[in-house]
């Protein structure tokens, strides 16, 4: 028996079960592939973390003993194809076996699906990741037969199941399952912020060769200081960085914008959990321990805003697209057929807010959970964008964007183009909100007190005039009733003057 084992390049789990079996006659496969390189145009930072990563960890591979095939993007055997590239090497080397671990993307799972139904050549198995804490239909089982997907209830489910911060079965550390109201402070500079860790890894050669390969990218990159951890220990030294220096006001600032400071007290660990070189349960655990060791000093809302975040939120995005897949893909509830504009590829804007979470994204490969939400997906279900162009932005732009996870929090949560799947209203706002939770305002070309005049604020009158614009959608939206109702109580005039300001932005949203 001769054994071909797939490794996609989101599969970096040093610690699965396949690396316990014995060695002889299993060779392990992976490859840097046009196929993934190009369903959509990503970011340079994001190509390159994922060859890096995937050339580390074939490194680790062979360290350990085991043999590997390793097709880099300019290989000459590179079929640039999955299947093609895995029906060659089972003809050239008389593989008898392909075993792979189950994908976390649609597309890759149907392309091995049809492959492992079609195939007469060799015996075909796939296991499971051993990654996440549930699986692909757990969350689809916890909702049956419910009229409401929440995921709270989900959220406070797996924190029994997992003996997560938990006194009793039923009782919950601190005497609440949520604290969630602690964790929306506006920062001021009243805790310093640490300088971020920075890593020093060098990616020249690699740059070299996607620049060779012809690879369209975005965004920009340093390949002499390369800032994003590509390896198991520098993952680990991440989480431990962040135990020691950031949580301890990580939860009351998580939603906090502030322009000085890119990443604040953020722990920017999605991109080694999301390629699997860190386990989310050693995260988990890795943070309650240190903060047991430091309560004194760390509040409990801090640790619980970050684990609600990986045993949460991470896990029901995850049953959420498994459950709504295929088809997920293509909803556009509300009806928005607009163009994104064009600054969300240069940040050109005079809009403060748009251009530095925009610059940021384009420099660094990041932003923050609340700049992706209410700054940059406001803008755009506000100006009614195709959510679309939306996805296909948020799926290149980011370091940590894989499929399961992007399309449910982009299409879903930031556009409601799901119709209330996944949140149960629009998260929309006018300028107000921005000023409350950033120095954005202070410093922009537009006054966020006022709604229609030339140097208004475009949010303001872009939020009042989609909630008219969209008035169907949302009367029957219990969530929605107030501000309808406040809606309902503006003058003709003013709503007018609302309407034509924002017609004159969702015109033409590159001039302002």
């Amino acid at each position: 028996m001769k054994t071909l084992r797939l490794i996609l390049g989101d599969q970096l789990n040093q610690q699965h079960s396949w690396y316990n079996d014995p060695i002889d006659n299993v060779i392990y496969f992976m490859a840097e592939m046009r196929q993934e390189t190009d369903y959509t145009t990503h970011h340079i930072q994001k190509v390159v973390a994922f060859f890096e990563s995937m050339q580390n960890f074939a490194n680790w591979l062979e360290s350990e003993g085991h043999s590997v095939i390793y097709f880099s993007i300019n290989s000459k055997e590179n079929k640039q194809d999955l299947i093609k590239n895995i029906k060659s090497l089972i003809e050239k080397h008389n593989f008898t076996h392909f075993e792979y671990q189950l994908p976390d993307e649609y597309r890759l799972d149907k392309q091995l699906s049809i492959f492992k139904n079609q195939s007469n050549e060799v015996v075909i198995s796939a296991v499971d990741t051993e990654h996440f804490l549930t699986t692909r239909t757990n969350v689809a089982s916890f909702f049956k037969g419910k009229k409401q997907l929440t995921m709270e209830y989900f959220y406070r489910d797996m924190r029994k199941k997992h003996d997560i911060l938990m006194i009793t079965h039923k009782d919950p550390e601190g005497g609440k399952w949520n604290f969630d109201h602690s964790n929306r402070n506006k920062y001021k500079g009243k805790h310093p912020i640490p300088s971020p860790l920075v890593f020093t890894n060098e990616v020249k050669k690699t740059v070299l060769e996607i620049e060779k390969s012809g690879i369209k990218t975005i965004g920009t990159i340093n390949p002499t200081q390369f800032d994003w951890p590509t390896n198991r220990d520098d993952c680990l030294s991440a989480l431990n960085y962040f135990c020691e220096n950031l949580l301890e006001h990580f939860g009351d600032y998580q939603d906090a914008l502030y322009t000085e400071h890119a990443y604040l007290f953020h722990s920017r660990l999605s991109f080694a959990m999301n390629s699997k070189m860190l386990h989310p349960k050693e995260v988990i655990e890795t943070v309650i321990t240190y903060w047991r060791n430091h309560k004194n000093i760390i509040d409990i809302s801090q640790v619980e805003g970050f684990i609600r975040q990986i045993l949460g939120w991470r896990e029901y995005m995850r049953g959420i697209y498994w459950m709504k897949m295929p088809g997920y893909a293509l909803l556009n509830k509300l009806e928005n057929f607009n163009k994104l504009p064009n600054f969300y590829w240069s940040a050109d804007t005079k809009m403060n807010c748009l251009h530095h979470a925009i610059k940021q994204s384009l420099d660094k490969a990041y932003a923050h959970h609340i700049q992706r939400l209410m700054i940059t997906g406001n803008f755009a279900l506000l100006a009614q964008i195709n959510p679309d162009e939306v996805d296909e932005w948020y799926l290149g732009i980011y370091i940590d964007a894989i499929e399961w996870v992007e399309i449910t929090n982009t299409r879903g949560m930031s556009q409601f183009a799901d119709g209330g799947i996944v949140a149960t209203k629009p998260y929309v706002s006018s300028g107000s909100y921005i000023n409350k939770m950033s120095n954005y305002c202070g410093k922009c070309f537009y006054n966020v007190k006022l709604k229609t005049e030339d140097n208004a604020c475009p949010f303001n009158s872009l939020y009042w005039n989609f909630l008219d614009d969209k008035r169907k959608f949302f009367k029957t939206n219990n969530r929605m009733a107030m501000m309808m109702n406040m809606l309902n109580k503006k003058s003709t005039n003013d709503i007018l003057a609302l309407k034509e300001r924002a017609a004159k932005i969702i015109e033409n949203p590159d001039h302002f």
